[in-house]
């Protein structure tokens, strides 16, 4: 079973959004890191970047495949974690922890009510 932390929001396309002060932090999910396998590069968006919602803004690539990550609310890269540039799997070590990859100021905070729950998001991978 998928490590799936309480006081996180999530979305269908896998991604995690934990809430700081007037910013999020955005990264991948347990599962999702377990389906990709080793996660071996990530294409980083530029700090400053305004972003949609649902907009590619990363691309993670595996022994497996090369999957887009998508903004999961529309707002502005404030923080980009450069870490991952060389150790990209942090994500799969530490995927709610030092794998994050973007921290974003939101256009519109009250979008966060549109995200999945944990139960939701457990209900949605069948878990």
């Amino acid at each position: 079973m998928s490590d799936i932390p309480e006081g996180l929001y999530y979305t269908k396309e896998h991604e995690w959004i934990k809430v700081d002060g007037d910013q999020i932090i955005i990264g991948i999910t347990d599962h999702a890191q377990n389906a990709l396998t080793d996660i071996v590069y990530i294409e980083l968006p530029e700090e400053g970047e305004d972003v949609g919602e649902m907009e590619e803004f990363a691309i993670v690539e595996s022994v497996k495949s090369a999957s887009p990550i998508f903004a999961p609310l529309a707002g502005k890269i404030v923080t980009v974690n450069f870490d991952l540039e060389d150790a990209p799997e942090l994500m799969n070590d530490d995927p709610y922890g030092a794998g994050w990859i973007v921290k974003m100021e939101l256009e519109n905070s009250d979008s966060i009510g549109t995200l999945l729950s944990a139960s939701d998001y457990k209900s949605e991978i069948g878990e």
